[in-house]
């Protein structure tokens, strides 16, 4: 059996609470990607060209940095990652927590939480963050989340 990780970026807290029913469903373990300069809410305001998350996603080549890191990824095999869908691909803080271990030989599976949008390229502008990883678009977790489904989903990754 795979040893399993889910670890997720929440900038509100809405992909926090599917990461941890995930998580409990998938029988793995849960590390919170936590940005070092925490994002306040005038900060995520996408409607002002000039917020922080504004100004990060215009330039997809920042890194945001990253308070902690995951000591023991070599242990795990299938890494669960979720974020928010922010301008429909992932927050730039997932390419630095990607770009900060060898994911070699890895599954990691995309799952998000979106006000509306899908997964767009996220995949696609992810790839290049872990190159030797097996990289697969998950799904969307928004609203009410069945936890047997959800097991059954997360069982074949591993």
């Amino acid at each position: 059996m795979s040893k399993k990780i889910v670890a997720y970026f929440s900038a509100s807290g809405v992909t926090a609470r599917a990461a941890k029913t995930l998580a409990e469903a998938a029988e793995a373990d849960l590390f919170e990607i936590k940005p070092a300069v925490p994002y306040t809410k005038a900060d995520l305001d996408w409607q002002n060209e000039k917020s922080r998350s504004s100004v990060e996603m215009k330039d997809l080549s920042f890194r945001p940095a990253i308070s902690g890191r995951l000591d023991n990824m070599e242990e795990y095999d299938v890494i669960f990652l979720g974020f928010p869908v922010w301008w429909y691909i992932a927050p730039t803080i997932i390419n630095t927590f990607l770009e900060d271990y060898d994911l070699s030989g890895k599954k990691i599976v995309l799952f998000a939480t979106s006000g509306g949008s899908g997964f767009g390229r996220t995949a696609e502008k992810l790839a290049e963050s872990c190159k030797g990883a097996e990289l697969t678009e998950g799904r969307l977790l928004n609203g009410s989340i069945d936890k047997a489904e959800l097991a059954r989903w997360a069982e074949q990754f591993g």
